[in-house]
């Protein structure tokens, strides 16, 4: 059926004036409100208002501009079915077959630092989501655009045959539905600002924990598979905005990337993120095996390396700042599967090119900054949601409380590896010095089985090194295999029954130990 009659009504105006002249090179009726209106009549765009068309003003402050049996008659009678072609007729209601509205910006005025409670009333767009629904619903016989994306599409179809096909207008149908749904989510969410008193409502700061949560996504990639082959995956992001961090990185090379590669690539990157200086970070299976900060990027691949370089083979690699030619041509003896960073260099791409399935990523800016968003983990039947943990110490936050304390040099090290620990998988214990990791003992069920293993796993010698641990030892042991493999200095959280027994330990050994009074459990 062929357009006759358009309805555009848009606060982004991106395009729009090019799209409303090819509308009206077809000969088809434009009907505008307000500032689009204004905006096509000056571009000698024929314009037709709404308040014409339906012969009531806008009124209540703008609040009714649309909201008419004559704009949603337009839209939702079915051209098909002789009794809505009857009541049409009998009422004077025309069919209206293109709609063309976006909303207000609502994420951008809730963001805004001085907003009132007023502005986010006020910013509830009632009429734009009314007619996207009505135009939707009836998609087998109107075509409704809600992104400027698509104006492009709408016309060569409509160029080629004054109509458009029914597999668009389902599709357009679909994104508005998604539109609207995420757009009354965002609503619900901020409504919770809202705090009702005697004579007026106050706008608090919104909750760390929302009583609802909204979730709209979209999907921006299908991936290689899941955790094994014969699991389908995909990456979402937040629909209506541009993705952004890891799921922003261009891919300059290699295979698709797998749901594991990802989760590979954000561990690698969010614990490259933790240091200003040069840094390189090795991950394998969710893990750091090896990660150290030095003066030089490729010092410190090569410290990371050190760590642990068996289980570096086939891992992820993740760097703080551009990857240059020698650190390249290190990282090229290796067999790796992903390398993100914020940038590589052009000898480092040439170099990494003979390696076809090597992925790099490349990060955009903000990628090495910390996820601030709440996490999501599904169990059945319902979504644990928590804080991210931005947890971090400050000298003042720091307890030693052994006889000796440690030496400045150990206090570096120790800051270093509590970095780390935080990463690592719960029981967490992370042997380091000089600025690097030396053995890393991850994920197991008692705290001393970690300590073995980082111990087992180190390819240097530990006589001098010191020992993080993400939560308090629970008994003894844990210390005196670290000091039996020499480590000197030890930084915990505290807080165990035995907490004494345990620094009584570590002064008959000679060690250091300080506490931070912050854990850093991850699961």
């Amino acid at each position: 059926m062929a357009v006759q009659r358009a309805l555009i009504s848009v606060f982004d105006k991106t395009e729009i004036v090019d799209f409303a002249k090819k509308l009206a090179a077809l000969r088809i009726e434009i009907l505008s409100t307000g500032g689009t209106a204004k905006l096509l009549r000056e571009a000698g765009v024929a314009v037709r208002d709404v308040s014409e068309f339906t012969g009531w003003p806008e009124m209540l402050g703008g609040r009714v501009k649309t909201l008419h049996p004559k704009i949603h008659g337009g839209l939702l009678f079915r051209r098909n079915l002789p009794e809505d072609q009857k009541q049409a007729a009998e009422h004077g209601i025309a069919p209206i077959d293109l709609v063309v509205v976006n909303l207000y910006p609502f994420e951008a005025t809730v963001a805004k630092k001085d907003l009132t409670a007023e502005e986010l009333i006020e910013n509830i767009d009632i009429g734009g989501p009314t007619m996207l629904r009505s135009a939707a619903k009836n998609f087998e016989s109107v075509t409704v655009i809600t992104d400027p994306a698509d104006y492009d599409r709408v016309a060569k179809e409509l160029e080629a045959s004054r109509e458009t096909s029914l597999a668009t207008r389902l599709d357009l149908a679909r994104k508005v539905f998604s539109t609207t749904s995420r757009y009354d989510g965002m609503i619900a969410t901020e409504l919770e600002r809202l705090s009702p008193s005697a004579s007026h409502i106050a706008l608090q700061e919104k909750p760390i924990l929302p009583e609802r949560l909204h979730l709209a996504l979209r999907r921006q990639q299908e991936l290689r598979y899941g955790e094994n082959p014969h699991q389908a995956a995909a990456l979402y992001i937040p629909a209506g905005r541009p993705p952004k961090g890891l799921a922003a990185a261009r891919q300059l090379q290699g295979k698709e990337l797998s749901y594991n590669n990802f989760v590979d690539l954000e561990a690698g990157r969010s614990l490259a993120a933790e240091f200003r200086r040069p840094a390189a970070v090795i991950i394998k299976h969710n893990n750091p095996c090896g990660a150290a900060e030095q003066e030089t990027l490729p010092d410190a691949y090569l410290k990371a390396l050190a760590s642990d370089p068996i289980s570096a083979f086939g891992g992820v690699l993740a760097f703080n700042r551009e990857v240059d030619a020698a650190t390249a041509e290190e990282v090229a003896k290796l067999f790796v599967e992903c390398i993100a960073a914020p940038a590589f260099n052009e000898k480092a791409k040439s170099i990494f090119a003979a390696k076809k399935n090597l992925r790099l990523l490349e990060l955009p800016p903000g990628g090495l900054e910390p996820a601030r968003e709440l996490q999501l983990k599904r169990i059945l039947g319902g979504m644990l949601v928590q804080q991210p943990d931005l947890g971090e110490i400050n000298d003042s936050d720091l307890r030693t409380v052994t006889k000796r304390i440690p030496t400045q040099e150990e206090m570096h090290a120790m800051r270093f590896a509590w970095k780390v620990c935080k990463h690592v998988k719960s029981n967490a214990i992370v042997f380091a010095r000089d600025g690097a990791t030396l053995g890393v003992g991850a994920g197991q069920m008692s705290r001393v089985d970690s300590v073995k293993i980082a111990v087992m796993k180190a390819q240097s010698p530990l006589r001098g090194s010191v020992v993080a641990s993400d939560a308090f030892f629970p008994f003894p042991d844990g210390v005196e295999e670290a000091a039996k493999a020499g480590a000197t200095a030890v930084i915990q959280p505290g807080g165990s029954v035995r907490d004494n027994d345990v620094i009584a330990t570590a002064d008959r050994l000679g060690l250091a130990m300080v506490f931070t009074s912050m854990r850093h459990f991850l699961h």
